[in-house]
């Protein structure tokens, strides 16, 4: 128990609340309902193994990066709490977790795990040498979405597409504002971010074009999904949501960690609670 307390702390488990929503969003959508127990049950371990893959891989290449970063050198993996070999293991278990869950889904999940997992661990690289590592953390969890919608429907339908790209543009914006944090320390140790190459201002206006494009492409997913009033309503009140975080981060930037999690965290439970009112109604 002491272990799994260790390593939930180390991935932060709670933040699987940004991807969790809107797997079930597709698989509501792609089964235009209920999609029963079992697919809930293996989804939401598939999504469990997938952020404990992606984090536990993130905290491991970056021990060299957040030992020397005051926001980030307590970490667990830094500060002597979780060993290498501890998390190693716990990389390698949600790895062989995630492949053999997606074998019980069906063959086009299963299929797809490998490059999942490639795409889900190639973010904590990125962030070494380009400073769009932003639009690949939004491509890791915009593959939620999409898996989602594939292990109903077997295919990827075009709606879901447009479902995961407004993700994309949803996280990329918001890590764009979550790595303000961190422009000063990025340029001092030459790491790659759009806050610490463009500065504060381009930042900015870059989070608020991408998150536009979210609005856009959410408001397609609905239109060919061709979802009714109460979808409609959960784009109106996401684009509220992402303008008030806007808000909030040019107001302050001490507001960063509120607009992070919990903003983004309420987004996507009530974008979800919307899309599930618009089906059962």
């Amino acid at each position: 128990m002491n272990y799994l307390l260790k390593m939930a702390k180390l991935v932060k488990f709670e933040h699987t609340i940004f991807s969790m929503p809107f797997i079930l969003v597709a698989m509501i959508v792609a089964a235009n309902g209920w999609f029963g127990w079992r697919l809930l049950f293996l989804v939401t371990l598939e999504a469990i193994f997938a952020r404990n893959f992606a984090m536990g891989v993130n905290r491991y290449l970056d021990r060299d990066i957040d030992i020397k970063n005051e926001r980030t050198k307590d970490r667990p993996s830094v500060n002597g709490e979780v060993s290498e070999n501890e998390m190693k293991i716990f990389i390698v278990l949600n790895a062989i977790g995630f492949i053999v869950g997606g074998y019980f889904i069906n063959n086009l999940v299963f299929y797809s795990t490998p490059f999942i997992l490639v795409v889900l661990g190639g973010y904590s690289y990125f962030k070494r040498f380009s400073e769009y590592a932003h639009i690949i953390l939004g491509v890791s969890l915009a593959l939620a979405p999409i898996g989602g919608a594939m292990a109903v429907s077997d295919n990827i339908p075009l709606w879901s597409i447009f479902l995961a790209i407004g993700v994309m543009f949803w996280v990329a914006g918001f890590d764009i504002l979550y790595s303000l944090q961190d422009m000063e320390f990025d340029k001092k140790e030459g790491l790659f971010s759009i806050p610490a190459k463009y500065g504060l201002n381009v930042s900015l206006t870059l989070s608020s074009i991408f998150h536009t494009l979210t609005i856009g492409f959410w408001y397609l997913f609905i239109f060919y999904a061709n979802l009714g009033f109460f979808a409609y309503v959960a784009l109106v009140i996401s684009a509220g949501f992402l303008m008030y975080e806007q808000w909030l981060v040019r107001n302050n930037l001490d507001n960063i960690p509120k607009a992070f999690f919990d903003l983004n965290g309420y987004l996507g439970i009530i974008f979800f609670i919307m899309i599930l009112l618009d089906k059962v109604i």
